[in-house]
């Protein structure tokens, strides 16, 4: 019997190949004859570098670089051969300010930039770039800034520092001096963000708000943004060119990056659609499964793949927010690891233990039905 373990990380709690790691011990020891494969995914959000370092067999490593608000911090990335797996979060994410830190209109990629650049210096060509999880709004400009592109203000002055405050002094912009190895690396943007740079479906108006912007920066951030796209002198017409804040956009502009489906090509570049052939069982899962989860996020990308290729698909979640009614639909089975427990606090103390305990009896009910044929 081959298995497949293919679920995201739980959020704030395990990563995934945390999660494939504790699933796979509990199914070893109740399924000992069972073939079973770890292919930790993501969604193009936190942890797709790391599912695809673990999955393609790289190597992690880490370099500091500027955070969100210029003070140095030590992002990681994996890298296999001449590919490098990175993520935006890890150098320009919310998750390295404090809450009263978040502000859009302060915020900057350039570590983003930095990053990058590290990659280049490394010999990359190709180099996988989650951009979820972003503490900016700055188109962008902050990533090319540390990438060589130059920027000047409406009096011809050079501007630095480039964040989303300032993208409306933009008068003028001279991309020619950027790093000359970005011609000769591919740049794949995993993101399942499909908004548009502007405008009420925009990168301002739906996703500032989460990032500490007010009601009083919502106008400014916009006129900002759509200053840069008037200066690039390209259209911010393509699905994606909002996420992160407009980091779509300035890696398509700038950089020549091309959006992809994060859940998409984290499947296809861990090998999973590849391990799917002969598959008779995979199990997917999340920290917590909700509307959402039906709407595109990657557990159901892993059982709509699942469905087309005859393979049962079970989900196996920290907890779930919707009815099982429909996740039936879906799923072959569905389980919730935390069932029972008092709160988000207590749920996540101990979300190791019951993820043990939930894979434990899954694998035993798996091993009852082969050994009764039912």
């Amino acid at each position: 019997m081959k298995i497949i373990l293919a679920p995201d990380k739980f959020k704030g709690t395990l990563t995934a190949p945390e999660v494939t790691m504790i699933i796979s011990e509990e199914f070893r020891k109740q399924l000992p004859c069972a073939d079973i494969l770890s292919v930790p995914l993501a969604d193009g959000g936190e942890g797709t570098a790391e599912a695809l370092t673990v999955s393609s067999g790289g190597q992690k490593d880490f370099v500091v670089v500027h955070g969100p608000l210029g003070k140095p911090v030590q992002a990681s990335f994996g890298f296999c051969g001449k590919t490098f797996f990175m993520e935006m979060a890890s150098a320009s994410g919310m998750a390295l300010l404090e809450k009263e830190e978040l502000n859009p209109m302060r915020t900057s990629t350039f570590g983003t930039g930095e990053l990058i650049l590290h990659a280049l210096g490394s010999g990359a060509d190709e180099i996988i770039l989650g951009i979820g999880g972003s503490a900016t709004c700055d188109g962008g400009t902050g990533m090319a800034e540390a990438l060589g592109c130059q920027f000047f203000d409406q009096e011809g002055k050079k501007m630095s520092g480039l964040c989303g405050g300032t993208l409306k002094n933009i008068g003028r912009i001279d991309s020619s001096c950027m790093d000359s190895r970005l011609k000769q690396c591919r740049i794949r943007i995993a993101s399942d963000v499909r908004n548009p740079l502007l405008g009420e479906f925009g990168a301002v108006n739906v996703f500032a708000p989460q990032k500490g912007a007010t009601a009083e920066m919502l106008p400014l951030l916009e006129d900002g943004l759509r200053n840069l796209a008037d200066k690039t002198g390209i259209a911010p017409d393509l699905p994606g060119d909002g996420a992160a804040g407009g980091l779509g956009y300035g890696l398509r502009v700038f950089c020549g990056g091309n959006m992809e489906s994060g859940a998409a090509l984290v499947m296809d570049s861990s090998g999973f659609l590849k391990a799917l052939k002969g598959a008779d069982l995979v199990i997917t899962g999340e920290g917590c499964t909700d509307s959402q989860t039906e709407a595109g996020k990657i557990c159901s990308q892993v059982s709509d793949v699942c469905r087309t290729q005859g393979v049962p698909c079970i989900l196996l979640s920290g907890g779930i927010r919707c009815t099982r009614e429909e996740l039936l639909k879906h799923f072959s089975g569905v389980f919730a690891a935390g069932i029972g427990r008092g709160g988000l606090e207590e749920y996540l103390c101990h979300a190791k233990e019951d993820l043990q305990s939930a894979a434990r009896s899954l694998a035993v009910l798996l091993s009852i039905s082969l050994r009764t044929g039912k």
